[in-house]
């Protein structure tokens, strides 16, 4: 069975163009420390082309974690910003391109869409 980060970045890659970041290009490498051993997976965006690869290579950002906060965030339990002011992430390099990518990890499950800002009939 796969866990939630290996479906996560096989669907990226799959699915190879995302038009959310058609004006985006650089690499992300997501390092997921546990303990001794860290994990990578490597992210390249050419103006919305993405690939994955498990390369631990140079990267324009890199992204450490845990496999844990990481599984959450792609399953949408967790959202990276908050992850990051708790510090259970960092990034470094161009942040930028973090900010880019987290609109294409999944919302919570537990959002109904977008809230009103106004009630019905208030302006």
């Amino acid at each position: 069975m796969l866990d939630a980060t290996t479906r996560f970045f096989e669907d990226l890659d799959r699915r190879g163009y995302e038009p959310l970041l058609a004006k985006s290009s650089g690499t992300l490498r997501f390092d997921l420390n546990d303990g001794p051993q860290t994990t990578h997976w490597l992210l390249r965006i050419d103006r919305g082309n993405m690939r994955v690869s498990r390369e631990d290579l140079e990267a324009d950002t890199v992204v450490g974690t845990s496999p844990a906060v990481f599984d959450d965030l792609a399953t949408g339990r967790e959202q990276g910003l908050a992850a990051l002011l708790r510090g259970d992430m960092t990034v470094s390099g161009d942040a930028r391109l973090m900010v880019q990518v987290e609109r294409i990890f999944p919302g919570s499950p537990h959002a109904h869409g977008p809230r009103r800002r106004f009630p019905k009939g208030a302006r």
